[in-house]
């Protein structure tokens, strides 16, 4: 499990101390988010940024550790000395990106003070300390820096359809190596996330996760590419939640892209639970040639006991 970094959880309960009303505010924004509302309309002010901070941080931090993970791995040796999140919200991908890669000076951008005030006050003190607090909008920002990393968690996904190419665009544009872009994992954000992909290998882009190849997503639907990753909850946690399970599963997608001559996509990606039985391991795999079974003999003992370590969206080396 991938949980919130103990300074980040102490800081957010040292804010919510005293606070009346932070469980109503939750389960307001809970509900706005599953409507597919956008942030503006429902973070007003301090009260709202903190209770969004208990009830959505540990969930995105989660994510987004797990797309840094993935990206890392297919960029061997990338250490990145800038940072843009833009979209930061209370700066839950800064966060993410400072645990992975040491030292490296972010700017947090977000067009909710609120927010941008809680990223602030969470950063105190911490490896975040540094960070430039950005107010600027993701639809029409333009800054005179371009930055070794630009993530986007959360964040396109509040886009109306008809401004979100320009703001990938825009994105790509502000990223000197990788373009990590998180969304949540549903079918509506998938087809949406395919359209930027699309776009941005047309713009010169490289793909280096989750796809194995850039041709078009062979996946028809109602099916859509989509990981799941699980994080304990706190108590805090589960009462903003309203929630009795000492943890939950969040569902997103994503794309890393980067520049070209940087990384290398994996050979394939698992994008089901694999079938197991004592004489095999049938994995569905999309592969560079398109969607595929895979079936490991128990015969072939290296591979059958790797493959029974695969899950659900794991890569698959060549």
């Amino acid at each position: 499990m991938t949980d919130l970094p103990a300074e980040l959880s102490a800081a957010v309960r040292r804010l919510a101390e005293g606070r009346k009303g932070l469980g109503d505010s939750s389960a307001r924004i809970s509900e706005h988010y599953r409507q597919r509302g956008a942030s503006r309309q429902v973070i007003g002010g301090a009260d709202d940024a903190i209770a969004y901070a208990l009830s959505r941080m540990p969930a995105t931090y989660a994510a987004v550790s797990a797309v840094l993970e993935e990206g890392v791995a297919r960029v061997p040796g990338f250490a990145p000395q800038t940072l843009l999140d833009a979209g930061a919200g209370p700066g839950t991908a800064g966060w993410a990106v400072a645990a992975a890669f040491e030292g490296i000076a972010p700017t947090l951008m977000d067009h909710n003070r609120a927010f941008l005030a809680l990223a602030g006050a969470l950063a105190e003190g911490t490896a975040l300390a540094g960070a430039q607090l950005l107010e600027a909008d993701l639809g029409r920002f333009e800054l005179a820096t371009r930055h070794d990393l630009v993530t986007c968690a959360y964040a396109l996904t509040e886009l109306p359809d008809v401004e979100m190419l320009a703001a990938a665009e825009r994105l790509w544009r502000h990223s000197d190596g990788v373009l990590a872009i998180i969304e949540p994992g549903r079918p509506r954000d998938y087809q949406r996330l395919m359209v930027v992909r699309r776009h941005l290998i047309e713009l010169g882009g490289r793909v280096l996760a989750p796809c194995p190849h850039e041709r078009e997503c062979p996946l028809l639907e109602p099916d859509w590419c989509h990981f799941s990753v699980r994080l304990s909850r706190s108590r805090d946690h589960m009462r903003m939640k309203g929630g009795t399970l000492g943890y939950e599963d969040e569902k997103f997608s994503y794309l890393v892209v980067a520049r070209p001559g940087l990384g290398e996509a994996a050979a394939g990606r698992v994008l089901r639970r694999p079938e197991e039985n004592k004489f095999s391991v049938t994995l569905a795999v999309c592969g560079a040639d398109g969607l595929e079974a895979r079936t490991v003999p128990s015969r072939d003992k290296p591979a059958f006991k790797a493959a029974k370590k695969l899950d659900w969206g794991d890569a698959i080396a060549e």
